[in-house]
């Protein structure tokens, strides 16, 4: 029944809906992953400048790195793999597709959550699909809003932060022979002086890991391309001609290359699934498609980036030969092809790329689920000190067993998650424009850096507390446009 289920949702019902949005809003967007794309750099510089810790905020460039921690995960190194193997390489030319497709994806749903976010007594905000559902939507939606609260509480909340601590505890005792009990104790314990933390800490803690990780990831797929330079176009080309069934005898054909491609690049993303949103509510801008544009380059980061490291890794190495079948898959064929260009040690590092990798989303998986909860009570600290402690008996119980079945659930679940996130998005379009449009004329006004009125959205249910700007900020502007020449607001 759940590979029934699975097979229904994500072979056919979930993937069209993902193209269909990624695709449409792309178009009607006139390509705003694109017009914006230079604009990505210059807002998360522009972030340091808007980081109040004082006022309790949380930046966009923090925001970024944890939902970048949530979306970097096994998908990257393990799921790239199974790609290849199923699809061949030209699976890799379809994730990259679903990649720049899903940035639009993101921006929309982002950028939706950053407009209908909440403030919260300690300075902090939240917001993600099941708020733009409610205040978008209107009350007679609330049904889907709770829905989807639950399936995210469940699916992230506790499979996820289960099947990741299974991965790292195996990871690591595969690796180095550390038994799975003792790594789900050491685990627990981190987790536990995390998250007890509250989101702050967390954004803390991903700060510090998500650039130590993720760039010591790519430095080694640096160090590898540059011992396989001169090869570099000959992969890419077989690349480009087997995602077009122009290499014969690779991997189960166009078919499997676009099938498999797409359901990789999906789950490695997370785009559309209304996961990251949640944390791109958390951060303090001074307009909605600030950090639309900023969680669109998050897509970026994981799918056209770090997936792609993966993918030249295994393609340039000597493990994996197109069409001729392959011995190992999965992260046994990461760790395989890096060891093949590196020596022994590779098989070490991909463990221990895996660990933090899996480490980080465990901390993400805790927020999404504290969120999720915090949608139904923001008041009861007693029920979120519960969960604390249930999601540190959660790491411990699943870093020692056997998590296969969760694993088939927890497809489902997530599918029907996402599921409920499309409907929303299909009808909260046209808001999602308004806000881009508000965006698109400030900057042909010659204004660098627009600003949200919530006066002119009050039609559209909007947290007016949410959307205080700061006096500083509105110094820091005005003194920028001026010495700019630009219109000062």
């Amino acid at each position: 029944m759940l590979e029934f289920l699975n097979e229904l949702l994500w072979g056919k019902v979930l993937i069209g809906l993902l193209i269909l949005i990624g695709v449409g809003f792309t178009v009607v967007s006139r390509f705003v992953q694109f017009r914006y794309f230079g604009r990505m750099f210059r807002i998360l510089s522009a972030s340091q400048a808007f980081k109040h810790d004082k006022h309790g905020y949380l930046s966009s460039f923090q925001a970024l790195l944890l939902s970048v921690a949530g979306r970097v995960g096994g998908g990257n190194i393990a799921g790239v793999a199974v790609a290849i193997t199923l699809g061949g390489p030209g699976a890799i030319f379809w994730m990259w597709v679903v990649g720049l497709m899903g940035m639009a994806t993101s921006f929309l749903e982002c950028t939706l959550a950053q407009t209908y976010k909440q403030a919260e007594p300690d300075g902090t905000y939240r917001g993600g699909p099941a708020h733009y559902i409610s205040r978008g939507l209107g009350k007679k939606w609330n049904w889907l809003a709770a829905i989807y609260s639950v399936l995210l509480l469940v699916t992230f909340g506790f499979c996820f932060t289960a099947l990741q601590s299974y991965a790292v505890a195996t990871s690591v005792g595969d690796a180095f022979g550390v038994p799975v009990f003792y790594t789900g104790i050491a685990m627990a314990m981190l987790v536990g002086m995390i998250i007890f933390g509250g989101v702050k800490r967390i954004a803390k803690v991903a700060e510090v890991l998500v650039p130590i990780m993720a760039g010591g990831y790519l430095l080694v797929a640096f160090v590898v391309l540059g011992l396989n330079f001169d090869r570099i176009p000959d992969v890419f080309m077989l690349i480009v001609k087997s995602a077009f069934g122009l290499e014969p005898a690779v991997g189960g054909g166009i078919g499997a290359a676009i099938m498999m491609g797409v359901k990789r690049g999906l789950f490695s993303n997370e785009a559309g699934l209304g996961s990251a949103p949640n944390v791109a509510a958390v951060a303090y801008v001074p307009h909605p498609a600030n950090q639309g544009i900023v969680q669109s380059f998050s897509v970026f980061i994981d799918t056209l980036i770090i997936c792609s490291a993966t993918a030249f890794i295994i393609l340039l190495s000597g493990v994996y030969e197109p069409g001729s079948g392959v011995a190992v898959e999965g992260v046994a064929l990461t760790q395989s092809a890096l060891a093949d260009h590196v020596g022994d040690w590779g098989r070490a590092f991909v463990s221990i790329a895996l660990v933090l990798f899996g480490f980080s989303t465990m901390l993400y998986n805790y927020y999404l689920g504290e969120n999720s909860l915090n949608f139904f009570s923001t008041e009861n600290q007693n029920l979120f000190n519960g969960f604390r402690v249930l999601i540190i008996g959660l790491v411990c119980w699943g870093a020692t067993t056997d998590l296969g079945t969760v694993f088939g659930f927890a497809d489902v679940t997530m599918g029907l998650l996402a599921l409920a996130n499309l409907i929303a998005l299909l009808f909260l379009v046209k808001p999602g424009l308004r806000i881009l449009r508000d965006f698109d004329r400030q900057i042909g006004e010659g204004i660098e850096q627009p600003v949200f009125d919530v006066s002119q959205f009050r039609d559209m249910n909007v947290d007016p507390v949410a959307w205080k700007i700061e006096p500083e900020d509105l110094e820091r502007i005005r003194a920028r446009e001026t010495a700019s020449g630009k219109t000062v607001r």
